[in-house]
């Protein structure tokens, strides 16, 4: 597959990595050279130096037998005229978009994106996947990372162990003896610094933080079998009210369990749009990092806080002031990858990485074949897939336990019509059965193989 990546910042090179690592044909675009030579000095990508919306630039990076173009600028309106320019002058099939701009998201206007008005074939909205992710850490405020899979029947919960976690020094293969009812797997485990995928003969260990599959329905057992206690969310204070605030608490307005939430603001001008938009949130003018305002929002009574303002220091001392002040749960938005392991010292619960949260997104809608969903962990680490299996893959009415999956790859769940079912070793994946795959990044690839995803192109 041939794609043309217009940006290189971290979206578009973290995009970059993934393709160029699976052996695609990748030219990067950016007006920036030092980000274009950054890329093609790291990864097995071409580079373009030149304003990605203009023709003779994006005829350079081969636009002419493009599979593909992804337009992840800084400018809403360049990556619209990128696609429109792909579209209209070298017939590029497939084009996304990254737009930020709410305005454009409205389902009111989403007739603008049709072939002979706006062809943009998928658009990703960053700020509402960004508060989806929210919602998911908020559902499970035990796990630091969440996401779901299989329609909604299962989830990938990321759980950080204690000393106080039951089943520490236990074989895994133990796990399935003490509860043989529980539909979860350990698929992967990160110790110092490294995630793998873990062997039935491995332990676990305070401070490890393990990634586990699980049915929806199991997912309360899953954390207390792991030493976490469960708590329904009731009071949560929003820190910043800007497009992933705002799109929380109104997703938390329509919710039928009545959660009472709070916004802190420090723009007078957002405050009284985010009041204007909400009936029940309570929007409070001010700086999130003063205690008085905190206390104030009751931030010690809160079950949980979420600090999502536009920079990244202010989430994360917000968290830890708010952990401070006794609440029990903070959640931080945090761009920048390199501060995430400062969230264990500082005591905050769980991070958001909004490039993480994009990238996973966009990988999503330009894998081949059958792929229904992808997961992006960590930074780039290891990905969790969904996808149908197709008659032409190897593993099609194989038993899991014949089916030759490299090291780095274990079977986190198959459904079956509508059924999730946990994968044991005497189960077999039929044609059309969907198999979610943990896979380290080293063995993407071989996943692919393993899928057939190559016979059907998009």
């Amino acid at each position: 597959m041939k794609v043309i990546i217009c940006g290189a910042g971290q979206v578009g090179w973290q995009i970059a990595r993934h393709l160029s690592g699976e052996k695609n044909d990748v030219t990067i675009v950016d007006q920036n050279a030092d980000l274009v030579r950054r890329a093609t000095e790291t990864l097995d990508v071409q580079g373009v130096h030149g304003f990605a919306s203009h023709p003779d630039i994006l005829e350079r990076a081969g636009a002419r037998d493009a599979d593909m173009v992804i337009a992840a600028t800084y400018s809403d309106e360049v990556n619209m005229v990128i696609c429109q320019v792909a579209h209209s002058i070298f017939s590029v099939p497939r084009k996304v978009a990254r737009l930020r701009a709410q305005s454009y998201q409205d389902a009111i206007y989403a007739d603008l994106y049709r072939r002979d008005h706006l062809p943009i074939d998928v658009v990703i909205s960053p700020e509402r996947e960004v508060a989806e992710a929210a919602l998911q850490r908020l559902a499970a405020p035990a796990a630091f990372d969440t996401e779901s899979f299989m329609a909604g029947r299962a989830q990938l919960l990321g759980i950080q162990l204690t000393e106080d976690c039951p089943v520490l020094m236990t074989p895994l293969r133990q796990l399935n003896e003490l509860f043989p009812t529980l539909r979860a797997i350990v698929v992967g485990v990160r110790r110092g610094g490294s995630l793998f995928a873990p062997e039935p003969r491995d332990f676990l260990l305070p401070g490890d933080q393990i990634y586990v599959f699980t049915h929806v329905e199991d997912v309360n057992r899953t954390l207390e079998v792991f030493g976490k206690k469960t708590q329904k969310q009731e009071r949560v204070v929003i820190v910043g009210g800007g497009n992933v605030g705002l799109a929380v608490a109104r997703a938390l307005e329509a919710r039928t369990d009545r959660v009472r939430a709070k916004i802190i603001e420090k723009s007078r001008a957002r405050a009284e749009l985010a009041a204007d938009g909400l009936t029940r949130t309570i929007v409070l003018h001010g700086d999130g990092m003063d205690i008085d305002l905190l206390t104030e929002a009751a931030v010690d009574r809160a079950d949980a806080v979420l600090a999502v303002t536009d920079d990244d220091k202010t989430n994360l001392l917000v968290a830890v002031r708010a952990k401070q002040a006794g609440c029990p749960m903070a959640i931080a938005l945090v761009n920048d990858p390199t501060l995430a392991p400062l969230m264990g010292p500082l005591e905050i619960d769980a991070y958001i990485n909004p490039r993480a949260t994009t990238v996973s997104s966009i990988l999503r809608h330009i894998r081949h074949g059958k792929v229904r969903a992808i997961y992006s962990l960590g930074d780039g680490e290891a990905e969790v897939i969904e996808a149908q299996v197709l008659t032409t893959s190897p593993m099609a009415g194989k038993l899991i336990r014949d089916i030759d999956f490299p090291e780095g790859v274990l079977v986190g769940g198959v459904m079956k019509g509508d059924k999730v079912m946990k994968p044991t070793g005497d189960l077999r994946v039929d044609t059309g059965d969907v198999v979610a795959l943990f896979a380290l990044s080293k063995d993407v690839r071989e996943v692919e193989r393993l899928l057939q995803v190559s016979v059907e192109f998009f």
